[in-house]
């Protein structure tokens, strides 16, 4: 089958590449001509899929990416893998979404099928998508197969990749369904079928709704217990010998990544709309948008305590991707972090070995290589992300003070060490 992927980030070069290596012709479109370009010269931009698979189906000729759109007229499939952020008042922003739908529509023919995988609210595949594709004069269900199927992208998880997590599918008519999961069949043992779209859709947001407020949960008993004095990670560590009823979480100086901060925010406003207020999920919400606040304002009473003032102290910050051992930075709390502490009057530097320059909206941070010279330099060291590459024992032997929130450095015994 041919197959166009529109969109070669992290949801759609991994799909796109899988789809090639069982023997599919595969057109990955992207709007970068940056992002075509690495790809073409087998150059990760994720960090997240395995270069000799890049290579191969780029070499046989089965992976073709490109900035042309055309290729939709020959594709018996088209994938939408593009980005649905929150705007400035995080209302959901389907431009992407639907600037894809219509370079789709220009090229609709019958029997194509048409599969969303971009996280959004439900009823967007529906409601938004399907107005548009029939545009073309060709209707869903009927001319045309219509789906959507959650991504389920975990950069940096090595044990379960595109190949071997199980796929949702969802469809605008039973053989909409059936359609898609075949195609999703022919590189997946597990392909679970829900009854449409719309279930999909929310299956999606409950994933990562559960996620978001149990880590607004365990952010918030890290508050309790830093003025009960009782290190909440012994707590957890304790907690997770029970083998049933219960499974860890971790709190952190807040949460980033492109589903947890945003995905119930697409939930929450959908559910306006049947005059439902999601509380709870909104709550959640406030918890994890306050953490970075509430780091710099522990960072500030560690200084005060060491009788050191934040304006005019050099301060470093050990990571901006937003979890360990990858180079994914979008929505890092560092962002926030570092605005706060400049806000204070503190000179902010920012380390990371995966990532030399970030922008997110309208902030950039250009990284600093990590030396003994730039620790012993600073007042404070903030350690934002775990990534292996931060050694431990360069970390503490070249520090003065050290606020360590990802409990990377898990000794007790050091009195310039303090935890989250």
């Amino acid at each position: 089958m041919t197959i166009t992927v529109i969109g070669l980030g992290y949801v759609g070069l991994p799909l796109a590449i899988e789809f090639a290596k069982k023997g599919h012709k595969v057109y990955g479109f992207d709007i970068s001509e940056k992002v075509i370009t690495n790809i073409k010269e087998a150059r990760d931009i994720t960090f997240d899929i395995a270069l000799s698979d890049l290579e191969a189906v780029l070499q046989n000729g089965d992976f073709i990416p490109s900035t042309d759109y055309s290729t939709l007229s020959e594709s018996k499939a088209a994938i939408i893998c593009v980005p649905t952020p929150l705007d400035s008042a995080k209302q959901p922003d389907l431009s992407y979404v639907e600037d894809a739908s219509r370079k789709i529509a220009e090229h609709m023919h019958t029997g194509q099928l048409v599969v969303m995988e971009s996280t959004t609210y439900p009823g967007t595949t529906d409601e938004v998508i399907k107005p548009i594709l029939e545009k073309s004069g060709l209707s869903a269900g009927i001319d045309f197969h219509l789906a959507f199927s959650p991504e389920r992208i975990d950069p940096g998880n090595t044990q379960f990749q595109v190949a071997n997590t199980p796929k949702i599918v969802g469809g605008y008519t039973d053989d909409c369904t059936r359609i898609a999961a075949e195609l999703y069949r022919t590189f997946l043992e597990h392909v679970h079928e829900v009854t449409s779209t719309r279930a999909a859709e929310m299956v999606k947001l409950l994933e990562n709704t559960f996620r978001v407020v149990n880590i607004a949960m365990v952010d918030e008993l890290a508050m309790l217990c830093d003025r009960m004095e009782i290190d909440i990670w012994e707590v957890i560590e304790a907690a997770k010998t029970k083998p049933y009823g219960y499974m860890p979480f971790y709190p952190g100086p807040g949460v980033g990544g492109h589903c947890i901060p945003i995905d119930p925010f697409y939930l929450s406003w959908k559910a306006k709309e049947y005059d439902f207020n999601t509380r709870f999920i909104e709550m959640a919400g406030e918890m994890s948008d306050n953490m970075p606040y509430w780091t710099v304002d522990k960072l500030m009473k560690i200084m005060n305590s060491n009788k050191l003032l934040m304006n005019g102290s050099r301060v470093t910050l050990l990571g901006l991707a937003y979890k360990k051992d990858i180079a994914d930075y979008r929505e890092s709390a560092t962002f926030k972090i570092k605005d706060l502490l400049e806000g204070h009057g503190a000179k902010v530097t920012v380390c990371d070995p995966y990532i030399q320059m970030a922008q997110e909206h309208s902030a950039i941070i250009t990284t600093t290589e990590l030396t003994s010279q730039l620790l012993k330099e600073s007042q404070a060291v903030v350690i934002l992300t775990d990534h292996a590459a931060f050694d431990e024992e360069f970390i503490l032997q070249n520090s003065s003070l050290i606020f360590d929130t990802r409990n990377h450095i898990k000794r007790r015994d050091i009195d310039y060490l303090y935890h989250l």
